[in-house]
C-alpha cells in the first residue's frame, strides 16, 4: 500500500506557519522577510542624522522643529528567500521502505509549501549518483508548487548518492539568499561535510533533516539473519553479510548510531548550520512543528 502524506488538509496546517531566516538576507525585494538593513516598507525602524546627498523627503520635520537638526526616518527592508531543498534519491532512503521515502517527500513538500506561501522561491533539487537534477525549475507560486508535487511522489529512489558531488556541482548555489535543506538518512561514505562546508562558504543558512525508519533507529532483528545493502546492486557485493544477530550487538549498534548522529550535529553546530534527526514512524505534523520549532526554524 503506498504511503503519502500530500493533501489538501495536510497544507492547511501549515498555513499559518512561517520560515524563519537567521542570517542576514541578500535576496530579491518583494518578499516577506525582515532583514537587518533598512529600506522602503512601510515599517518604521530608526532614525539617524541626515547626510549630504541623502533624500530629503525622508526629513522628519516634526523633529527637525524640536532639535533644529535634521533627522531621517529609516524603514524596515523586506526580502524575497531562495529555499533549496537537497532530496537523496538513494536506494537506502526508499527501496527496503517505502513509508521512510514518503517521510522525506512529505518533509520536502512541507518546506517547499511554507516558502511558496510566504512568497519565496523554491527550487528542489534530486540527488542521484554524483549528480543533482532540478527538473521542476524555480517555483513560484502555489500553482506551480502543486504542479511539481505531484510529480514529486513519482520519484523512484535507486542506487548511490554522493551527496558532496551532487550538492558542489549543482548550479545556482546562489550567496546568502535563503536557506538550504538537505534531506538524506546520511548512511553514505561520500564526504557529505564538504557539501555543507560549500553552503556555509556560500554564507546559506543550512538545515539537515536525517530520516530514519524505524528498523534503522531500533531494530529487533534476532537470530540469523541475512543483511543485504539497499544500495548493492551485486549480489556478493562485501558489504552483504550473514549474521547472527545477539544482543551485544544491538548495543553496539545502538552506541555507534548514537555516536554518528552525535557526530553530525556537533559538525553542525560547529558550522552555524541545524540538524534535526526524524524517525519516519512519527507523526509527521509532530516533526515538523516540533523539531524545526526547536530549532528555530519554524515561527
Amino acid at each position: 500500500m503506498k504511503v503519502s502524506y500530500i493533501n489538501d488538509a495536510f497544507f492547511s496546517r501549515l498555513e499559518t506557519s512561517s520560515i524563519y531566516l537567521k542570517a542576514n538576507l541578500t535576496g530579491f525585494f518583494g518578499g516577506k522577510h525582515l532583514v537587518k538593513t533598512y529600506g522602503q516598507t512601510v515599517e518604521f525602524a530608526d532614525y539617524r542624522e541626515y547626510m549630504l546627498g541623502d533624500d530629503i523627503r525622508r526629513i522628519d520635520w516634526n523633529l527637525y522643529s524640536r532639535f533644529e537638526k535634521h533627522y531621517l526616518k529609516l524603514f524596515t527592508d523586506e526580502r524575497q528567500m531562495h529555499t533549496r531543498i537537497f532530496l537523496d534519491c538513494s536506494a537506502s532512503m526508499g527501496k527496503p521502505n517505502a513509508a521512510k521515502a514518503a517521510y522525506a517527500i512529505g518533509f520536502a513538500a512541507a518546506l517547499g509549501f511554507l516558502s511558496v506561501h510566504n512568497m519565496d522561491k523554491l527550487t528542489i533539487r534530486l540527488l542521484k549518483g554524483n549528480k543533482a537534477s532540478d527538473p521542476f525549475g524555480t517555483i513560484v507560486g502555489k500553482n506551480s508548487f502543486f504542479r511539481a508535487v505531484g510529480e514529486l511522489e513519482k520519484i523512484e529512489f535507486d542506487g548511490e548518492t554522493d551527496l558532496e558531488q551532487a550538492i558542489v556541482s549543482s548550479a545556482d548555489a546562489g550567496t546568502s539568499d535563503g536557506l538550504n535543506v538537505i534531506i538524506s538518512d546520511f548512511f553514505t561514505e561520500s564526504n557529505w561535510k564538504k557539501a555543507v562546508d560549500y553552503l556555509c562558504y556560500k554564507k546559506q543558512q543550512v538545515l539537515l533533516v536525517q530520516v530514519l525508519s524505524p528498523e534503522e533507529a531500533d531494530p529487533s532483528y534476532d537470530g540469523r539473519i541475512n543483511l543485504i545493502d539497499a544500495e548493492s546492486e551485486d549480489a556478493v557485493d562485501e558489504r552483504n553479510m550473514k549474521l547472527r544477530i545477539t544482543r551485544g550487538m544491538l548495543q553496539a549498534y545502538e552506541e555507534a548510531l548514537r555516536d554518528y548522529i552525535g557526530d553530525i550535529r556537533s559538525f553542525c553546530a560547529s558550522r552555524g548550520a541545524d540538524f534535526i534527526t526524524v524517525n519516519s514512524s512519527e507523526p509527521i505534523e509532530r516533526a515538523i512543528f516540533g523539531r524545526l520549532l526547536n530549532v528555530g526554524i519554524l515561527e
